[in-house]
């Protein structure tokens, strides 16, 4: 399956904004995509192996390979659009 991962942070508001939007977004898509969340204060290897440098960061997975990130605070509607191009 495809997979999204959200970097975030507890102190980052816009992180704090898309996280109810990223939890709806993997309720609707249960099945088709799976979801995961990276706390980038907690898992720094992680973080450094993608070159996360701002959060929140998106990054889009299809077949193990990074096909897309989107990096910010940008609302339902994006989201969504991006991970419409994963399916």
């Amino acid at each position: 399956l495809p997979l999204v991962i959200d970097f975030w942070a507890s102190w980052c508001g816009p992180c704090q904004y898309m996280t109810p939007i990223f939890e709806q977004l993997a309720k609707k898509y249960e099945g088709k995509v799976v979801f995961g969340k990276v706390n980038i204060d907690e898992s720094q290897e992680i973080p450094n192996r993608y070159g996360i440098y701002g959060v929140p960061t998106f990054i889009f997975f299809k077949e193990g390979k990074e096909i897309n990130r989107v990096i910010g605070a940008v609302g339902a509607n994006n989201l969504e659009a991006e991970l419409k191009k994963l399916l």
